[in-house]
């Protein structure tokens, strides 16, 4: 099964496009899709002596990144209220990497190794994105407090 892992542009975010919604956040889809493919593609391949460990916090950290960018965007008029949460996020999608990276290294045979490389790949993006969302943000809010 070949599984392409990424957020595919089209035209609608290739224009400049107001941000309405956490959902209009390029990263929040990104974050959403990954989150996919590891519980459909990683999580069930693990041996069930993980289930409490490996399994767990894959499962918790990846659907908490997609679910910490909703929340803090739903604060974004409080500047270190979403940019907290995006730290959060940031946290959270190291520690899939982390948890993907593990998965392929100690369950060679039971995981496709594209498969990891793609997440782990795609997490490093999603990292990337966040830290530039904080920094964005931090310097819309700054000009947008100066200008009353």
């Amino acid at each position: 099964m070949v599984i392409v892992i990424g957020f595919v542009q089209n035209k609608k975010f290739m224009e400049k496009q107001k941000i309405i919604s956490y959902k209009d956040l390029e990263v929040y889809q990104r974050a959403y899709n990954a989150c996919l493919i590891v519980m459909k593609e990683i999580i069930p391949k693990l041996p069930d002596t993980e289930k409490f460990d490996l399994k767990d916090q894959l499962s918790r950290s990846s659907k908490a990144v997609p679910r910490l960018i909703a929340e803090g965007f739903a604060k974004k008029h409080q500047k270190a209220g979403f940019q907290k949460y995006l730290d959060d996020a940031m946290g959270e999608s190291n520690e899939t990497q982390v948890g993907v990276c593990q998965s392929k290294d100690i369950y060679p045979k039971f995981l496709e190794i594209t498969i990891c490389d793609q997440l782990i790949s795609e997490y490093d993006i999603i990292g990337k994105q966040l830290y530039r969302l904080r920094e964005a943000w931090s310097k819309f809010s700054s000009l947008k407090n100066q200008n009353p």
